[in-house]
């Protein structure tokens, strides 16, 4: 999907994957991120938010909710983490890391609660009462009140399967009403999701009915005197979208993709955000006209297509394709177009969600300046495995 788009923006990066691999640094099914180039991306975001008076918060699934990375990301002035599920914040929170918002995509768990709320988010996103009422009784044990963000919905909207939740629009008076019940929390804001979507036809970035949905809640609280201080509307959130969602009142979203240029906007290459990370394969064996390469790493919304393949006799890399993958099977291995040689590096450039996958993440930083650094290597869930790599490659 973003081959071409990584060769103009972050051809280096191809590079000193493959010498690290070459060194035996990288093994296969590694996402390989450079460190600078993601903490360029995130300086321009938090530059454009902060123009246009918006607050970011940093997500951290797509790079596999990786601590190092988040701890770097943070020193940049962002408003905190946002931990999609509460795997994902239990982790960030065990390596001292600030989670900010919680509860969207995914609510916490009843045995969670407690220890979410003492840890004082800024913000917990509620799909139910049940819930709510959960977090009001934590927080009156606690001594204090916590902010909470409704997600609302209507009968239009766009909500992808395993997403189903929240509030429905039709509903919210008499929500609102129920919540002014519950001494522990005060209402400070409303969400949705998916406010923004990638239009392949359009070739561009277009609301969703999802959107309209967020503001018109927004509208009805006014009319009952609310005025929440966040609208948080997340997806597709990046330097080229922000205005336009602060051209609605949106005051928070959350960059994913952007921190690592791979939005499906930035296909050929030309957003502001460059392209930051790349998969590495190599191949296993081959099998009826067909080198497979190692899996781990397949993700089935990711449009992997294009690849390159790195061969010891040949003074450039081999252009090639994924053949069709059956989504329904174990991505033990993946098939790729004509005959490569054994062993060779096969390089990826697609759409990702590494807490998903199987796949090691590299960090590398140095690249700019022509020298190479792994600076730690982790599983797809933030978790540190041992590599004694960090020198220069």
């Amino acid at each position: 999907m973003f081959i071409d788009a990584l060769k103009r923006q972050n051809p280096g990066l191809i590079e000193a994957a493959y010498q690290l691999w070459k060194q035996g640094k990288i093994l296969p099914d590694s996402w390989v991120i450079d460190v600078d180039q993601v903490i360029e991306n995130a300086s321009l975001l938090l530059d454009v938010a902060h123009r246009h008076g918006m607050e970011l918060y940093l997500m951290t699934k797509q790079i596999g909710r990786n601590p190092w990375l988040a701890e770097k990301l943070l020193a940049l002035g962002y408003g905190g983490l946002v931990a999609v599920d509460y795997k994902e914040a239990r982790i960030l929170r065990a390596h001292g890391l600030k989670v900010a918002h919680q509860g969207h995509l995914v609510q916490i768990p009843r045995g969670m609660v407690e220890s979410v709320v003492a840890s004082e988010p800024q913000i917990i996103t509620l799909f139910s009462l049940e819930k709510a009422k959960e977090i009001s009784d934590a927080a009156q044990q606690l001594g204090r009140v916590q902010a909470v963000m409704l997600k609302v919905y209507s009968a239009e909207d766009f909500l992808y399967p395993g997403q189903e939740a929240g509030f429905a629009l039709p509903d919210l008076d008499a929500t609102v009403q129920a919540l002014r019940a519950l001494p522990g929390i005060r209402l400070a804001g409303l969400t949705h999701f998916p406010c923004l979507l990638w239009d392949e036809a359009a070739q561009q970035t277009r609301a969703t009915p999802n959107l309209e949905t967020l503001l018109t809640a927004r509208e009805r609280l006014a009319q009952s005197g609310i005025f929440p201080e966040q609208i948080n509307a997340p997806s597709a959130n990046s330097c080229a979208t922000l205005p336009l969602l602060a051209q609605y009142g949106v005051t928070h979203a959350e960059p994913g993709h952007a921190l690592t240029g791979t939005l499906p906007a930035n296909q050929h290459g030309d957003q502001p955000e460059r392209i930051a990370m790349l998969w590495l394969s190599e191949i296993s064996h081959h099998f009826n006209d067909t080198s497979y390469c190692y899996g781990g790493g397949y993700y089935r919304r990711g449009h992997a297509r294009n690849a390159l393949v790195f061969t010891d006799d040949a003074s450039s890399p081999v252009a090639t394709t994924l053949k069709p993958v059956d989504s329904n099977s174990i991505d033990y291995h993946l098939p790729l177009e004509g005959i490569h040689p054994v062993s060779s590096a096969v390089i990826f450039c697609f759409r990702t969600q590494i807490f998903v996958t199987r796949s090691d993440v590299v960090l590398v930083s140095g690249l700019k300046r022509g020298a190479p650094v792994v600076e730690g290597v982790f599983d797809s869930l933030g978790n540190a495995l041992p590599n004694p790599t960090s020198r220069e490659a």
